[in-house]
């Protein structure tokens, strides 16, 4: 009689053997998809593992593009940056050069003037050549709002408005806005007329040179200063040093020359006109109208007025120079830490 024949869950020695002979990792593979139980499962295995593959590939391609987006963005940043900087550097300064129709030359002397500065004698002086060599116009009118500075900056503009006066034969006007002090009236009496306003602050016909001196607080703080120099007055306005009486009258016999000088330039320029007084050379300053009455000035008028009524050339043409951005970008980048020390260092007299 025959037996009956049941399934049998154990593996037959020929599916063991054949087990054992496969490396560790076929067997987890050949465990695994015995266990999905299917050959399409099987077949299911490598697609799911291409899946991935082509993802991450992508990816990385997606990446790749959006780096060489970026740098090519950047390049054509810097490039466009430099084209500009470069278009900037040869561009001219002044509005409007060599115009034929008449017209009043204007130039415009604002704020402190010193070297670097927008009132500075570089750009001054090329913005009046340009306009005394412009035979379309009248005459050249400085508009001046400035509170003074340096006292060579100011003494070259004022010998070069001469110059050029007598070489081209055309008059100077100058008109004062807010303020035309110390050596911004040093400028300004080179002019033939000064026109004022009722309220413009003029004068202070003066030298300064200040400073600072610590001797007394470093005593008290107990703090040495080693100072080492070669010559007696090498260390000369060190703020930490004390300063001698022959120091101080040094520096006052400097200060007292320089003063002598702009005094020489203020009877010149304004001759008989002037009505000096104990005061007119005292440093003080006056408001336009008092300016006119101790001569110091001609009579009210605007940069409008003097056009209109002066020059007969109402059209005014802006001839003054200013610093482009490239030059700005060069002198800030170039030149900045340096003027920092030197400007430390410096102890010539200021017009103020």
């Amino acid at each position: 009689m025959n037996e009956p024949v049941t399934d049998s869950l154990e593996p037959s020695s020929g599916a063991r053997d054949a087990a054992q002979s496969q490396p560790p990792e076929d067997a987890m593979k050949a465990s695994a998809a015995t266990s999905m139980g299917s050959p399409k499962a099987l077949a299911d295995a490598p697609s799911w593992e291409r899946a991935t593959l082509e993802k991450l590939v992508f990816a990385s391609l997606r990446e790749q593009r959006l780096a060489r987006r970026w740098r090519t963005f950047v390049r054509l940043a810097w490039l466009l940056f430099f084209v500009t900087l470069g278009w900037l550097a040869f561009s001219e300064g002044v509005g409007t050069q060599n115009v034929s129709a008449p017209h009043t030359a204007m130039i415009e002397i604002k704020g402190e003037i010193a070297s670097g500065a927008e009132a500075s004698a570089d750009l001054i002086v090329g913005s009046l050549r340009n306009a005394f060599e412009d035979t379309g116009a009248q005459a050249v009118v400085l508009l001046i709002n400035s509170p003074g500075g340096s006292p060579v900056q100011a003494g070259i503009i004022n010998d070069e408005i001469k110059r050029l006066k007598a070489l081209h034969n055309k008059p100077v006007y100058a008109v004062v806005e807010e303020s035309a002090a110390s050596a911004a009236y040093y400028i300004a009496v080179s002019a033939d007329k000064i026109f004022v306003d009722k309220a413009s602050i003029v004068g202070s016909i003066g030298v300064l040179m200040d400073g600072f001196g610590f001797t007394g607080l470093m005593d008290k703080l107990g703090v040495e200063r080693r100072l080492m120099t070669a010559g007696a007055n090498k260390g000369f306005l060190d703020p930490f040093s004390p300063q001698t009486e022959t120091q101080r009258a040094f520096a006052q016999a400097m200060l007292d020359q320089i003063h002598q000088q702009f005094i020489a330039v203020v009877r010149e320029g304004r001759g008989q006109r002037l009505k000096e007084s104990p005061e007119t050379f005292s440093g003080l300053f006056w408001s336009g109208q008092q300016a006119i009455e101790i001569g110091l000035a001609d009579q009210l008028g605007s940069l409008d007025f003097v056009a209109r009524e002066v020059v007969k050339a109402e059209e005014i043409i802006d001839y003054t120079r200013r610093d482009n951005v490239a030059e700005r970008l060069v002198k800030r980048f170039g030149v900045a830490m340096g003027s920092g020390v030197m400007s430390a260092l410096s102890a010539t007299g200021t017009l103020h």
